[in-house]
């Protein structure tokens, strides 16, 4: 066995990026990553992306960007998992050092929303649900996830604002993030007063899609370069787990279950218990999701996660730290590249580079990013290494 550790990252802000193509964003975020390791030459580069051949007509992304790179004649093709594309990139990134079969490996996350009208994304997004049985009838992400949140307001007698201390968090976390693309305040009268997107699911409980790039470099620990700079953090688990694709088709839709098995998995293999981490960066694209999420790995009982984030047991110095950079709610979804991006905020948490947001002594971080509503659930824990 070898320690699989990242030696670099990069990202670029989260938003609209109008004056950007799709390969611009993702070089830019490739080089920060190659600069940040010390330039490292990687084997191979995965790319996790989920539109790329709807909304920016661009598809066969290994070519793009080995070539726009300059990376030269190596592997490199795109992961497909919805919202989790980016995490399963990561994924296949940590087994290909593992294996033995690469080195040295590159991982982009990268989608580039502001292409279409608004209307025309969503109706190409509805892909990640299962398209014969709900996208068809008319429903969308946003109208599942209302359903989900319906049905656990109904379930334990909560009033509509009961999950409004995620987005809070969330947003109150984003205003020391410089990468995130809504860094303002979010108040409880102002969660209260908002439009619905699908009730009870108001505007302020679901992510706003945008553009984005991050990238991470994965090597092993002997091949860091001397005189390495920062903290060396390893990854230490990645785990995949599944569910029905509709909810109409799970025997508990407020179980998520792939959730469940991903999280264990990830830790088992990593050697600790899922409560142990100290950072989480998990998938809040709606509200409920943050709820779920925290219920199925144990770190609230069924009904009560709300109570987590309204009472700030969820900020950088409380009990569990999450959505530590703004999570999706205020960092921005960047779809296919959330899973990305979540790697590099915990990176920087470990490394102790968070700024504002730091988490006091972070040593293990666990991210997880899902593919619709938890029918795909993708896991990984990364530690810091204390003694080189």
């Amino acid at each position: 066995m070898t320690d699989v550790v990242v030696a670099g990252i990069g990202q670029i802000p989260v938003g609209d990026h109008y004056s950007l193509s799709l390969r611009s964003m993702g070089v830019q975020a490739l080089n920060k990553a190659l600069h940040d390791s010390g330039d490292l030459k990687p084997d191979a580069l995965y790319i996790g992306n989920l539109l790329g051949s709807t909304l920016s007509h661009q598809a066969n992304l290994g070519a793009l960007f080995t070539d726009y790179a300059r990376l030269g004649h190596i592997e490199a093709y795109t992961t497909e998992a919805a919202g989790a594309s980016g995490a399963a990139a990561l994924r296949v990134a940590y087994l290909a050092i593992l294996s033995g079969y690469a080195d040295t490996v590159a991982v982009l996350g990268v989608e580039k929303w502001s292409d279409v009208t608004r209307e025309e994304a969503d109706a190409l997004l509805s892909q990640e649900l299962d398209y014969d049985y709900e996208a068809i009838p008319g429903l969308n992400s946003a109208g599942e996830a209302g359903l989900l949140m319906q049905r656990y307001l109904y379930e334990y007698n909560l009033p509509k604002d009961a999950l409004a201390g995620f987005p809070i968090q969330a947003h109150a976390n984003a205003l020391n993030n410089p990468n995130a693309l809504l860094r303002k305040s979010l108040t409880a009268e102002t969660y209260a007063s908002a439009p619905m997107l699908s009730d009870p699911l108001n505007l302020y409980d679901g992510a706003a899609y945008a553009d984005g790039a991050a990238a991470l470099i994965l090597t092993r620990r002997e091949l860091l370069p001397k005189n390495f700079p920062h903290p060396i953090v390893r990854l230490l688990g990645s785990s995949v787990s599944v569910d029905a694709l509709s909810l109409h088709d799970r025997r508990d839709p407020l179980a998520f279950n792939a959730v469940k098995t991903a999280v264990e998995s990830a830790a088992l293999q990593a050697g600790i218990m899922p409560v142990y981490t100290d950072v989480f960066e998990l998938d809040d694209s709606f509200s409920i999701y943050a709820a779920l999420t925290l219920e199925a790995c144990g770190f609230a009982e069924k009904g009560t996660a709300w109570q987590m984030a309204r009472d700030g047991l969820l900020a950088p110095g409380a009990k569990l730290p999450a959505m530590t950079m703004g999570g999706c709610k205020a960092r921005g979804n960047p779809i296919g590249a959330k899973g990305v991006y979540q790697a590099v905020e915990a990176v920087q948490q470990l490394r102790g580079a968070a700024g504002p947001n730091q988490v006091k002594n972070a040593r293990i971080a666990l991210t997880l990013a899902l593919g619709g509503p938890a029918s795909t659930a993708i896991a990984h824990v990364f530690d810091r290494v204390e003694t080189r």
